[in-house]
């Protein structure tokens, strides 16, 4: 078991719910929500911001936290349900695609110390990363994650590090589906390491599930063989990891969840953003504030709570892997 102190124990707590289950909803999409409300009205920063106002005062009634960016995320994070802790996005949103590596950069204006004053009771930090790609890029992934843990470990607050696997050979669909577990479970083992100092690991599953017998049109691996990456994937760390949606329906972010059981992985919540409230941003945009709100409290409200009831039969508490 992995020793924290008593402060990040107790922000765990604040994280997760009275099973240790993290049930965190995410809206710390910046260039993203911002092309999402753009396609039907002009996304001004008062517009972004009144949206993720609406999101987090009417879903984290239903969800133990949420992940806002500092960007455009403040005022949603003082309009949060009492009971709902606050993780805060340290990276610039992208990457410059003009360099090769997808490189890692921090938002300048802020620190660990600064987010934390402003309420975080932890850190995220998303970071690309393939295994397969030159050592030199990745030794400096390795070193600047190295100082990200070191800067959370003085502030005594919980690190969140979320992994998105790629292939800079430009490997995409069935192709990258085959590589895919491999780069998944091989950048968690690396990750997981002490010298990072990384609370949470925060996860693609390890399969495409759209090439998954049984659940695509074409499949690329078994569901036998799908579930054993599963477990792969659990057995290589020591660390609480939560999965991302990643994108993909809620429907099928469910059955990922209820497969990863079936293979005995030891999972410990979600970080689930758009496949919630996404569809939101349509009526919201053309129709009002008012009709927005509505799709929240209904579908939304429907979306997150379904969400929930597998959560609750499928993930594991994260204190069976850290201790005071």
């Amino acid at each position: 078991m992995r020793k924290i102190s008593e402060n990040v124990y107790a922000a765990m707590e604040r994280l997760s719910n009275k099973e240790g289950i993290i049930g965190a909803l995410a809206i710390d999409q910046r260039g993203s929500i911002k092309k999402m409300i753009g396609a039907y009205s002009e996304a001004t920063t008062e517009k972004i911001e009144d949206f993720k106002c609406l999101v987090s005062s009417e879903l984290t009634k239903y969800a133990s936290s949420i992940l806002l960016d500092p960007e455009f995320g403040l005022p949603a994070s003082k309009v949060r349900a009492t009971d709902a802790g606050l993780l805060l996005a340290y990276e610039k949103t992208g990457y410059d695609a003009t360099k090769k590596g997808r490189l890692p950069d921090i938002l300048e204006e802020w620190s660990v110390k600064r987010l934390k004053e402003q309420g975080a009771d932890a850190i995220k930090f998303l970071l690309y990363y393939d295994v397969d790609d030159d050592k030199s890029i990745n030794e400096s992934k390795h070193i600047f994650v190295e100082r990200l843990g070191s800067e959370c470990l003085g502030e005594d607050i919980p690190f969140y590090l979320e992994l998105v696997s790629y292939d800079e050979e430009g490997k995409t669909g069935k192709e990258y589906a085959k590589v895919r577990p491999h780069k998944v479970i091989e950048m968690m083992k690396e990750f997981s390491k002490e010298r990072y100092n990384v609370t949470v690991l925060k996860m693609e599953i390890p399969v495409d599930m759209n090439f998954v017998e049984g659940y695509g049109e074409e499949w690329v691996y078994t569901k036998e063989e799908a579930k054993a990456f599963y477990k792969e994937q659990s057995e290589a760390t020591p660390l609480p990891f939560i999965f991302l949606s990643g994108g993909v329906s809620m429907d099928l972010f469910k059955k990922s969840l209820e497969l990863a059981k079936e293979a005995g992985s030891t999972f410990n919540g979600v970080l689930c953003g758009r496949a919630t409230w996404a569809d939101a941003i349509k009526p919201y945009s053309l129709e009002g504030r008012e009709t927005g709100q509505e799709w929240l409290q209904t579908q939304g409200k429907e979306k997150i709570t379904s969400l929930d009831e597998v959560l609750n039969k499928t993930a594991s508490d994260w204190r069976l892997k850290l201790g005071k």
